[in-house]
């Protein structure tokens, strides 16, 4: 027995030296542990950001693939990113901070650790067909710092220590032992709270990262339908309106049922159009105009429309701010979010009530900002919509803004009217927040960044329009257009309206055209061609072989060459797809008359 007492400081040093390699040994899987999960964390971020810049890389449209690659942002460890073309070259690119270096070329997809930076580079595909790489350098936490969180293997060294000390001190020291663990069992319970507080950080930023995909998706969707769509609308709508010219010509000879039947499938067709509108919208691809704008003028100008949309059951205030600031927008669309919020008001006040439209000033602090996802901290002007229907409940309230979400009957509304105007509020810098309680009425403010900038406020409803006289057979168009009802519609109008016209069915041709007829006056061009040359890149050819040509673009979806952060290139005019005769006229007329 006293022999063991004798091993006693042997066996406890040795199970210290036991319990300090069990340690290190666990130290070195975490670490290695630590390494492969943030591979796979940068992996997954590299693959994320390589599909949502496919289709940019696709269009050439280098103002969504900055987009992509800013919304890095949100995670800190990310010091660079960047998005090569096929090419090897530099299509979009973010560093967190000016000494943070890109790589000139792209690089092979791959991932390598270069002291504290992680850098991987995946490549972007679409089946078997590449179309660039993707680039993202993390910064991974400093060993060091990674030591404070391996408190367990301190703690089995420090009982090993104490075991060792309990043999040759007295109850004093193992006291003081205790005090010891109970001061480390406090900060490993304070680096709990704080790993707990970083997961939760963590999934919020998923969460948003997950709900951005999703809207990208239904955006990507939109417009690939919005293109076709709009582009069967611009036929069937624009030999309706011929058909309904001819009988409205015609009808003293009859035909009165005929035209009942096609200005029936003018409307259903029109309401299709406004209904392709609103998912542009929403996706924010719509092209916008902003201009400077006088909101207190456009609210007042609107009154006249809300009487007559809303009725005599429901009663219109309007509460106008003096000294209000301007703000540049798409007046527009502004007036047509104004317009469906006004009829969301309508069927919450079935029984009649009081819409009340209010502008203010107002000043969005950085706390405000912090709780609202996009908001900028600045000033504001802001359009108040309040009515006193019957309001929403707090599961209503949640889902206003998606897209589809209504609470009407079936049949009876498309769900896109509330996202419509949250996505060109986006698209337009703003912010759009509902405040309501059921049985209290609802109330929508809409935000628009302040403009500062010492430019004349644009007219906006009637004083907007302009006259859309015929024109003169010596006024020369060229048409181009790669499918083929359209530009037989176009073309068909055009002629119509007086104008002698030639038609291109693709870029090659049309410079062919204007090499042969010097007497073009005006080229009205698809920006979606075949061939590789877009409508911008004729619109620029054509520029240098005619300095004097105008130009007038249509698209049936409203993204690339012409259009950067949701809004057109300044000096480009556009007219979207479908378009009616009366649309075409007044355009064309605007654009000959324009001085250049």
């Amino acid at each position: 027995m006293s022999n063991f007492w004798k091993l006693t400081p042997v066996i406890a040093l040795t199970t210290a030296v036991a319990l300090v390699l069990a340690g290190v040994l666990m130290a070195l899987y975490i670490e290695r542990s630590y390494k492969a999960q943030k591979i796979d964390e940068v992996g997954v971020q590299a693959a994320i950001l390589a599909s949502t810049v496919a289709a940019a890389l696709v269009f050439g449209d280098h103002e969504a693939a900055q987009e992509y690659v800013d919304a890095l942002r949100v995670n800190p460890e990310v010091r660079t990113a960047a998005v090569f073309d096929a090419s090897g070259t530099l299509f979009a690119s973010y560093r967190r901070s000016p000494e943070a270096r890109l790589p000139a070329q792209a690089e092979a997809p791959g991932t390598r650790v270069a002291g504290d930076r992680l850098i991987v580079v995946a490549s972007v595909r679409q089946g078997d067909a590449a179309f660039g790489t993707v680039y993202v350098e993390t910064v991974t936490e400093p060993f060091t710092r990674r030591l404070e969180r391996y408190g367990v293997i301190a703690l089995l060294v420090t009982m090993a220590v104490v075991v060792v000390a309990v043999l040759g001190v007295a109850q004093s020291a193992l006291g003081n032992a205790n005090a010891e663990l109970a001061h480390r069992a406090s900060d490993l319970a304070t680096a709990n709270e704080n790993l707990q507080a970083q997961i939760a950080e963590r999934e919020k930023v998923e969460e948003a990262l997950r709900q951005a995909q999703k809207m990208e998706a239904i955006g990507q969707l939109t417009g690939g339908v919005a293109h076709d769509f709009n582009n069967l609308l611009q036929v069937i709508l624009g030999n309706l309106g011929a058909a309904q010219r001819r009988l409205q010509r015609d009808s003293a000879t009859g035909g009165g049922e005929v035209l009942r039947h096609v200005e029936a499938a003018i409307g259903g067709g029109e309401r299709a159009a406004t209904l392709t509108q609103r998912l542009l919208a929403f996706s924010r691809r719509q092209p916008l105009a902003p201009k400077p704008l006088d909101v207190n003028r456009l609210v007042s100008g609107m009154t006249d429309l809300l009487h007559r949309t809303l009725g005599e059951a429901i009663d219109i205030e309007t509460v106008l701010a003096g000294d209000l600031w301007r703000t540049s927008a798409d007046a527009n669309q502004l007036e047509n979010s104004l317009l469906n919020l006004a009829v969301n008001a309508k069927h919450a006040m079935l029984q009649g009530g009081r819409l009340r439209l209010e502008t203010a000033n107002a000043r969005l602090d950085a706390t405000y900002a912090a709780l609202h996802e996009e908001v900028q901290p600045g000033d504001y002007v802001v359009i108040a919509v309040t009515d006193t229907g019957t309001g929403m409940t707090k599961d209503v309230l949640t889902k206003a803004f998606e897209p589809f979400f209504t609470t009407k009957d079936f049949g009876q509304g498309t769900g896109l009217g509330l996202s419509q105007v949250y996505g060109f509020m986006k698209q337009s810098g703003g912010h759009a927040k509902i405040y309501s309680e059921p049985g209290h009425g609802t109330t929508v403010n809409l935000y628009l960044p302040r403009l500062t900038a010492a430019e004349p406020a644009a007219p906006t409803g009637a004083a907007a329009l302009r006259a859309s006289p015929a024109g003169a057979a010596d006024e020369l168009i060229l048409v181009v257009e790669d499918d083929p009802g359209v530009r037989a519609f176009s073309v068909q109008m055009l002629r119509e309206l007086g104008y002698s016209v030639i038609e291109a069915a693709n870029a090659e041709a049309a410079l062919d055209s204007l090499r042969r007829s010097p007497g073009v006056r005006l080229l009205f061009t698809d920006v979606g061609l075949p061939g590789g040359v877009n409508g911008r890149q004729l619109a620029e050819r054509a520029r240098w072989l005619r300095p004097g040509l105008r130009i007038l673009y249509t698209t049936g979806y409203a993204g690339g060459p012409i259009v950067h952060r949701g809004r057109l290139d300044p000096g480009v005019e556009l007219i979207g797809k479908p378009f009616s005769y009366f649309d075409l006229a007044t355009r064309v007329r605007a654009v000959l008359e324009r001085d250049i």
